[in-house]
């Protein structure tokens, strides 16, 4: 299901990709202008994904359901953005994950468990008083994709 929803969105999103000094941004179309970020930023080998929710492809809406329909949402989002730079959620080494309830932990971890079919990047879960657009779920990633590969 996750691959399902991570082709819709890609077919709905187009790359703005700068290259600068050696850094490639890129943007996931449909993220609000007001916010002024990349969706992703590659550096060499690595490529830090920005906080993503579990937004509605193209929208400011957030997924029905709690903190798991979130968090599929939101690693199908990440997944979009990984495929702008050649990578896939395997590529991940470190997830921060952030929950405006800790007691959604559970939910949580079982969609991400689900999303990411049993590859399991060093991760951090940090409880936090709120999020943007009333989020449950935020995840920030990094991942390794040699150059080479792309």
């Amino acid at each position: 299901m996750i691959r399902l929803l991570s082709l819709l969105a890609l077919a709905m999103v187009a790359a703005s990709a700068a290259a600068q000094d050696g850094v490639e941004a890129y943007r996931v179309d449909g993220l609000p202008d007001w916010a002024p970020f990349s969706s992703a930023v590659r550096a060499g080998d690595m490529l830090y994904v920005s906080g993503h929710l579990g937004r509605a492809p193209g929208t400011t809406d957030i997924v029905p359901g709690g903190a798991g329909p979130e968090t599929t949402q939101t690693l199908a989002n990440i997944a979009t953005t990984l495929a702008l730079a050649g990578a896939t959620l395997q590529d991940l080494v470190s997830c921060t994950v952030y929950l405006t309830d800790m007691a959604d932990y559970e939910a949580m971890n079982e969609a991400y468990a689900a999303a990411l079919d049993g590859h399991q990047p060093a991760r951090v879960t940090a409880g936090v008083q709120a999020l943007a657009l009333g989020a449950r779920v935020e995840i920030a990633c990094v991942a390794y994709v040699p150059e080479e590969g792309i």
